[in-house]
Order: C-alpha cells, then sequence, then structure tokens
C-alpha cells in the first residue's frame, strides 16, 4: 500500500476514534465528594458507613456564624430580630431538616403531664435580658455551640439531608445569601463551614484552574516549541497530537464513568506537558537527519526506527510512575494514576501514527537555518560536554555535599493533614473556618459509639455514669469543646422534670431515681436529638462533639492517650466504646501514605532496573541510571524538610509522578547509546554522540514539562500549589543531573559486556574533545 494512501487511512480511523472520544468527554461532569478520600476497602470505613445508618452523618451540616453590630452584644433586639428572620429562612429551604438558633432554642419542663418549653430569649422584653443572658451562660451546651464566649456572635446550626450534592447544594446557598443581602447584614459579618460548603466552592475553583492551567500551558509550550523548531509545523503538530491525546484520556475516563474530581482534574495539565515529550524527540531526530542531508522518506524512517523502542521504554516508565498511584487506598488518587497512565500510553500511540502521518503528508520542510550554518545546538551541546569532563571532579564533589545535605534535611518532613490543608491559610473559606474555630467549638467532628454490656441498655445508670467519666475526660484533657451523649439527654429530662432548674442538670443518684425518669423519656423521644445520640432500643449510643482542627499528627497523639485512658479506667463489663467519623478516617489516611509512596517507589525503581538490565546486560550500568534520577528526588525532600511542607495526601504523589517522569529522558538516552554502541567501537566517542543526538530534547522536553508544572503555582489550592513547585524542581535537577552526572557515570563505571567488545578497551576520561 502507497505509504501516503496509509497515512490518509490512519488519519480518518483516528479522526473517528476522536470524535467518539469528543462525545465522550462532553458527558464529564465535575464532582468534589468529601467521601471519596476516606480509605478505601478499610475496617474503620465499613464500621463507619454502618455507624451513619444508625445515627446519621457527622458532617451533614452548614454553620452560619453572625456577628453583632460593632459595640452591640447578641442580646440587641434588632440583632436577634435578623437571626430569627434568617432562621426562619433556612426552616423553609428543601434540604434543610433542622435548625438550631438562638431565637428558637427552649428550656423544656415538664408539669404534670404535660411538656412545655420556656424560651431561652425574651427580645421583645428588655427587663429580661440580663436574667436571660444569665441563664444561657450557665447552661452547658449553650456557650461555644450556639452563642460564643464574648456574646459578640451565635451560629445557626443547619441539619441537612444527607450526602447533599453541589446543585442542591448551591441553591441553598443561593437562598440564604439571598436572604443575608435582604437582611443587610455585611459579608465580612456573616461566616460559613461545612462539607458543603467546602464542597460548593473546591468544584467551582476546579473549572476556573483547569482553563487558567491548560491556557498558559498552551501558551508556554507554543512559545517554546517555536524557539525550538523555528517552524509553523514544529509547533502545530506537536499541539495537534497531545491535544487529541488529552480528549482520548479524559474519553476513557469518561466512558469508566469517573468525574472530574480534585486529582483527576490534573490529568489535562498532566497529558499536555507530558506527553509532549515523545513528539518532540521524533521531530528533534526528524530535523537532525534532515539537516544531515537525508530525504524525507529516509529522514522519517530512521526517526521513527531509532526513536520508537526509546519513545516505547520511556512511555511505559513514565506510565508506571502514574500506574503505581493505584496502590493508594483512596479513590481520587487512584483513578488519577490510573487514567494518567493509560492516556500516556494512548499519547504514545498517537505520537507515532498520528505524528508520522502527518508529517508523510506535508512537503518536505524547509529548514530556517541552512546545513552550513545549521546545527547551533551541536555547538553548545559540544562545549557543554567539553566543560563537564573539565569540571568531573568538581561535579563528584557538589553532587556529594548535595546528597548528604538533602538526606539530612528530608528527615524533617512530617506526615500531616488538616482538614483544609489544600486551601492557602489567607483564603476567604479557610478563614470562615477560623471563625469558628476561634469564636466556638470549632469544625473538626468526634465521634464515638457506645455499646453496653449484654443485659444492660444505654440508659442504665452504671453505663451512664462510664460514658459521663469518658465526657470529662474529653472536654478537660482531650480538647472537646462542645459534647453530646445519652448523658446529655437523661441530665436534660431530669431537668425538665424537676421545673427547669440548672442545679437539677445531673444524672439520678439511683436506680430508683432513674426508673422514675425512664418513665417519662416517652415524652421527648420525638425529639430529633434523642434519635441522633441513641437507638430507639437503647442498644447502642452516640458520643459526638466538636473541637478545633488541630491536624491529623496532634489527632493521632490525642486519640492514642484516649484510648490508654479508656483501657485504664472504663469498665468493659459495663461499656464498650470505639472511635470512629469522618476525620478519624481522614487520619487514617495518613498511617498509609508513606506505605503506598514506598511501595510506588519500589515498583518504579524495579522496573527501570529491569529495563536497563534488558538493554545492558549490566549492573553496573543499572546503578549508573539509577543514580542521577534518585538524586533529584531526595533533593527535593529535603526542599521539603527545609520549607516545614508535610507529605499529606495531595503532596504523597510528587514522588513517584517525578520519578517516572524524571527518568523518560534518561530512558531515551540509553537507548540512543545501546545503537550508537553498535556502531562505534569507542566507549568516549559513543557518549560523545549520544549526548549530541539527545541534548536537544532533552533539554527541550525539560523545559516544557518545568514550565508546565509552573502554571500550578498560580493554583489556589496549596495541594495543586505544592504539587507544580515540587514536581518542577526535580525535574529542573534532574535534566542538570542528566546532562553533568549521568555521562560521567557512564565512562566511569560502564564496562561493555564480552559479547559486543571481545577486546578489552582501556577508557580514559580525555579532556578534551
Amino acid at each position: 500500500m502507497p505509504i501516503r494512501r496509509l497515512a490518509h487511512l490512519t488519519l480518518v480511523l483516528l479522526g473517528l476514534l476522536t470524535a467518539l472520544s469528543v462525545y465522550s468527554t462532553a458527558q464529564l461532569r465535575f464532582n468534589y465528594n468529601f467521601n471519596d478520600f476516606y480509605p478505601a476497602g478499610d475496617p474503620d470505613l465499613d464500621y463507619y458507613q454502618g455507624y451513619t445508618q444508625r445515627f446519621g452523618n457527622d458532617n451533614d451540616y452548614v454553620l452560619l456564624g453572625l456577628e453583632a453590630p460593632a459595640g452591640k452584644t447578641v442580646f440587641d433586639p434588632a440583632f436577634l430580630a435578623q437571626v430569627d428572620s434568617l432562621t426562619q429562612l433556612a426552616r423553609r429551604q428543601r434540604y434543610v431538616l433542622s435548625v438550631t438558633s438562638p431565637t428558637t432554642l427552649a428550656n423544656p419542663v415538664v408539669e404534670g403531664f404535660g411538656l412545655f418549653s420556656i424560651p431561652y430569649l425574651h427580645p421583645t422584653e428588655p427587663a429580661r435580658r440580663a436574667a436571660d443572658s444569665t441563664l444561657i451562660y450557665r447552661t452547658p451546651g449553650l456557650v461555644g455551640n450556639v452563642f460564643s464566649p464574648d456574646a459578640r456572635a451565635v451560629t445557626l446550626v443547619l441539619q441537612i439531608t444527607p450526602d447533599l450534592e453541589k446543585p442542591p447544594g448551591d441553591s441553598l446557598f443561593a437562598a440564604l445569601h439571598g436572604g443575608i443581602t435582604r437582611l443587610g447584614l455585611p459579608d465580612e459579618r456573616v461566616h460559613f463551614a461545612g462539607k458543603l460548603v467546602a464542597q460548593s466552592v473546591f468544584v467551582d475553583r476546579l473549572k476556573w484552574e483547569l482553563v487558567v492551567f491548560m491556557s498558559l500551558s498552551v501558551l508556554l509550550v507554543t512559545g517554546l516549541l517555536w524557539l525550538t523548531f523555528r517552524t509553523w509545523w514544529g509547533v502545530v503538530l506537536p499541539l495537534i497530537v497531545v491535544l487529541g491525546a488529552i480528549l482520548w484520556g479524559l474519553g476513557v475516563m469518561s466512558a469508566f464513568g469517573v468525574s472530574i474530581d480534585l486529582m483527576t482534574a490534573l490529568l489535562p495539565l498532566m497529558l499536555f506537558v507530558v506527553g509532549m515529550s515523545d513528539t518532540i524527540h521524533i521531530i528533534s531526530r526528524y530535523v537532525s537527519e534532515l539537516g544531515y542531508g537525508a530525504g524525507k522518506k529516509e529522514a522519517l524512517w530512521v526517526t521513527i526506527k531509532e526513536s520508537g523502542f526509546g519513545s516505547g521504554l520511556s512511555a511505559l516508565t513514565t506510565s508506571l510512575g502514574f500506574f503505581t498511584l493505584m496502590t493508594s487506598t483512596i479513590r481520587p488518587i487512584h483513578n488519577f494514576g490510573l487514567f494518567t497512565g493509560v492516556a500516556i500510553i494512548l499519547a504514545f500511540i498517537l505520537s507515532f501514527t498520528l505524528l508520522p502521518a502527518m508529517l508523510v503528508l506535508l512537503g518536505k520542510p524547509q529548514l530556517r537555518e541552512p546545513r552550513r550554518q545549521g546545527h547551533s545546538w551541536d555547538g553548545v551541546l559540544g562545549r557543554l560536554f567539553r566543560t563537564v569532563l573539565l569540571r568531573r571532579r568538581l561535579i563528584f564533589v557538589v553532587s556529594g555535599l548535595v546528597l548528604a545535605t538533602a538526606i539530612g534535611l528530608s528527615t524533617r518532613v512530617r506526615i500531616n493533614s488538616s482538614l483544609l490543608d489544600d486551601l492557602s491559610k489567607d483564603d476567604p473559606v479557610r478563614q470562615d473556618f477560623a471563625f469558628f474555630e476561634r469564636q466556638f467549638a470549632g469544625v473538626r467532628p468526634f465521634e464515638m459509639e457506645l455499646k453496653p454490656a449484654l443485659g444492660r441498655d444505654i440508659y442504665d445508670l452504671a453505663v451512664l455514669q462510664q460514658t459521663e467519666k469518658i465526657e470529662s475526660y474529653l472536654e478537660t484533657t482531650y480538647g472537646l469543646r462542645f459534647a453530646a451523649s445519652p448523658v446529655t439527654l437523661v441530665k436534660s429530662v431530669r431537668k425538665a422534670l424537676n421545673g427547669g432548674g440548672l442545679a437539677e442538670y445531673r444524672l439520678p443518684a439511683d436506680t430508683v431515681e432513674l426508673k422514675r425518669l425512664r418513665s417519662k423519656l416517652k415524652l421527648f423521644r420525638k425529639k430529633a436529638e434523642f434519635s441522633a445520640l441513641a437507638l430507639p432500643d437503647g442498644s447502642a449510643g452516640r458520643l459526638t462533639g466538636r473541637m478545633a482542627d488541630v491536624g491529623s499528627v496532634e489527632a493521632g497523639k490525642l486519640n492514642d492517650a484516649l484510648r490508654q485512658h479508656l483501657r485504664a479506667t472504663v469498665d468493659t463489663t459495663v461499656l464498650t466504646t470505639r472511635l470512629t467519623g469522618s476525620s478519624n478516617l481522614i487520619d487514617k489516611n495518613n498511617e498509609n501514605l508513606t506505605l503506598n509512596m514506598i511501595q510506588g517507589m519500589a515498583i518504579d525503581v524495579l522496573m527501570v532496573t529491569l529495563i536497563v538490565l534488558a538493554l545492558f546486560k549490566s549492573l553496573r550500568m543499572t546503578i549508573v541510571v539509577l543514580i542521577p534520577n534518585l538524586l533529584p528526588i531526595v533533593i527535593v525532600a529535603g526542599v521539603m524538610g527545609l520549607a516545614g511542607v508535610s507529605m499529606k495526601v495531595s503532596t504523597s504523589i510528587i514522588f513517584t509522578i517525578a520519578f517516572g517522569i524524571a527518568v523518560d529522558d534518561t530512558i531515551h538516552f540509553i537507548s540512543k547509546l545501546r545503537l550508537t554502541l553498535a556502531k562505534e567501537p569507542d566507549i568516549f566517542k559513543a557518549v560523545r554522540r549520544t549526548y549530541l543526538l539527545a541534548g536537544k530534547a532533552v533539554i527541550t522536553t525539560s523545559l516544557i514539562l518545568v514550565g508546565g508544572f509552573s502554571t500550578l503555582l498560580f493554583s489556589k489550592f496549596d495541594g495543586t500549589f505544592y504539587v507544580g513547585l515540587l514536581i518542577g524542581l526535580t525535574l529542573l535537577f534532574g535534566v542538570v543531573a542528566e546532562l553533568t552526572l549521568l555521562p560521567l557515570l557512564i565512562l566511569y563505571f560502564y564496562k561493555r559486556p564480552k559479547a559486543i567488545l571481545p577486546q578489552p578497551v582501556h577508557m580514559e576520561v580525555k579532556p578534551r574533545i
């Protein structure tokens, strides 16, 4: 079949597949589901899911904080009127199940056979203001939960439909903001917090940043391609290939029903900068052959023949760097690794089908520079190679010192995360969450399930006494600022039965009093707080609360101390307990981060080792290849330690991705060296020729990769920012090691196998070329 006809058929087939991918990509949706970041397959996750079926989710709420006007307290009648209007508006919303508000709080009292609720606040009766405020600030559970300690702010707690998604959540926020605007409340006095808030903001920012990053990357890469090739086809053809690969990758992701989340939103940018590598290597080799006088078909054939093997290996190693992320128990990271790895393989396929087909159909390019003036890259690389040889001792000494320093600094890296660690400290959303940390109980939920021993129920006096001791420890030592449990229910009922006085807010003195009290519990069981804290049959209870977001490291210490306290003080023949909750699950991710990172790096190193062994049959060569690729990883770990950057979910992917990408150029270099050694018996000349052939593509691809990842520095997500910064630094250090350390290590330590070179050759590093 004529080559031009084959090229036309290839373009038609690829066009049809691309059209199908476009249709599939159009079905993609953005999603940020907080629950997706729980460790999949973990027994604690299974337990928590059963727990939520019994008691409900611990994060299905919205906190709406309102600050009183300057110079006034929360007991100001005009302010309370605004609070009440907002409360009534929230109650009318479709997805709001209940609202806890200062203006609707009431003190229950049982008189005779009836239950009466006496409001805590009487805004229309100024004479009662002092008595109301005194009662409120003496009543347990109100200050820090609904009223701030300084009486300058209040909180409305909106219990919402479980697992509410973004569209209905956005409509709820729109209604609340509309009411706030109509009431004339200034934005600086209104604060929101809760999972639904973060979910809404994250998705909106994902959409915006995806557009910004891709736009910046296209502009940057276009400029670098033009500076490199100085021809329109050297710019347009790589862009067509890579954008096609992005569509294919997103189409595959959509076909498997995966949405774009905080991690997979990086796929288009990652593929755009990483997938450009093969096209640059192909075009660079093609232009070089044309410059050396080869015809168009001959140049293309040599290019495919010599670049195909190295590009295939580099695509394999790069995709493996992403595939190793599938070891993560966090679903977004798993999906990101899987589909980015698949997309890189698709980019390789397009690079060696679509790109050659377009080059065949184009006329023979007119090179911008004549041959006699051309190959300035050869001159630059030749001088660089000479400098490397002359400064070889300095390079080895500096590399050793940098490695030792980086190892020392890397020991400072700690695994730590908080609920909003992907938002910068000056972010408005994080500032709102910080408001609730300062003025109220905080935003970090605490959950513990209470299980009475056989023959007892949650309202047994001994069980209640044990629970009260746990509550006391949590409030005085653990740091819980608000707590509620079946003890809260029983104390509240006792108070209600005894006239509502604060002195009566305590547990019954004996089983006789408890028996009388239990007969009255049915009056309260229709209240939502009862079903949220105890099962109807009393077989289990819930101890829930909120605290400051202290971070996973501190939370781990607190939980360890809590478990020791429980083992030492709780009588398991009366009550057993188990920590659970969304915060506990997020903290558990940290236990897996180090293991997952080590597994991913081990798989990457093993695959590269096998590839080099297969190519060179030399263990020395394997070590030579690994050193300049592991060195940048260690240096970046040192940078993290020096800058105080913690290891967390978003930054845990850096090392495996960076190694998989950085080793790409090394694979290209050694595959070209292997081909050169087959023709050139002198190792020195072979390394030099390989340096000149591969150097241009190595530098160009590295600049594009570093530039592409640098666009992530504009992200408002700290995790995305550090991914761009640290991977960019890794690649920058990697190209320096590639052009300085790698050729020296090959010259000093590589010995050709006897099968290739029967006569031993003494290799002496020459100071001049």
